[in-house]
């Protein structure tokens, strides 16, 4: 696994928080890579990690875009883990929440690389079957669990805003889930067009990481994820998907989709440095 300083040491390292999506789809990707290659999937995900590695910290694979397509699709997964690199983190976003046995395979599944050809660092999970649903991927030691707290979607005022004796809905999930595991295995998902709201929940997960999905198409702001969300550990990974690894349908995918996370991973080395640069004092004025 690559541990909470490893993951810290490699931000300071790159001036970058970005998670890459590999939200890989046969129908977007560039024509030429079908009809010259075995695994086109493969081969347009191996030529956006090169081409961004530097840049990121993180990679994250949804698994719906490869288990649609069945066995080849599997397969394309399983040699998309073993080409991320080592200094990065590996994210698979399979949004899993299920009874305690069930949750016990797919952990297997993308953890238990002898038995699957995955070892994944880190997996997305929805917590709302409760504590037994999310302790048998905390059974892995050197694993993350990343759990759905607050989401981008339409579809969030539905439930997560929900009040209970606990407070709101998605902060009763996180106060829970902070009694499971500490801020050196649990983060959490918060979308970044909720903005604002990154101030309220840094009341309940205060050092914590954040997956942070939502900017680039979807139109969250940087500066303000950055400006309630950010640390002095820094504690986001900001995602882009298909703003990057779309960049361009052509042959120079790869060199549009890396122009595109150099822009992001340049707003990102301003904001750790507004973070690191020294505040004025309260009394503090220009002369």
């Amino acid at each position: 696994m690559l541990s909470r300083q490893q993951l810290i040491e490699q931000i300071r390292l790159k001036k970058s928080f970005l998670c890459v999506g590999l939200d890989t789809d046969l129908e977007k990707i560039p024509a030429f890579l079908h009809n010259n290659y075995p695994d086109p999937i493969f081969e347009f995900n191996k030529r956006i990690i090169d081409a961004t590695k530097d840049l990121c910290v993180a990679y994250k694979p949804n698994a719906a875009f490869y288990e649609s397509y069945g066995i080849r699709g599997l397969q394309s997964l399983i040699s998309t883990y073993k080409y991320l690199p080592k200094d990065c983190l590996s994210i698979i976003d399979a949004k899993r929440g299920d009874i305690g046995n069930t949750s016990d395979r797919y952990a297997r599944a993308f953890f238990d690389e002898a038995s699957t050809g995955m070892g994944f660092d880190a997996i997305t999970i929805t917590p709302y079957m409760g504590h037994d649903s999310i302790t048998p991927y905390l059974a892995y030691e050197d694993k993350w669990v990343i759990i759905l707290a607050l989401t981008s979607s339409v579809g969030s005022q539905d439930f997560q805003y929900l009040q209970t004796n606990e407070g709101l809905l998605h902060e009763a999930v996180i106060n829970k889930c902070n009694t499971l595991a500490g801020p050196d295995r649990m983060m959490y998902v918060i979308g970044a067009t909720k903005g604002a709201e990154f101030a309220n929940i840094r009341k309940h997960a205060p050092d914590n990481f954040l997956l942070v999905p939502g900017v680039g198409a979807q139109g969250g702001s940087l500066e303000e994820v950055c400006k309630y969300g950010m640390t002095p550990e820094c504690g986001l990974l900001v995602n882009a998907s298909r703003s990057i690894i779309y960049a361009s349908n052509g042959e120079d995918f790869a060199e549009a989709a890396r122009a595109e996370a150099l822009k992001l991973q340049q707003q990102m080395a301003e904001e750790l440095e507004k973070k690191a640069s020294p505040r004025p004092s309260p009394g503090w004025r220009e002369l």
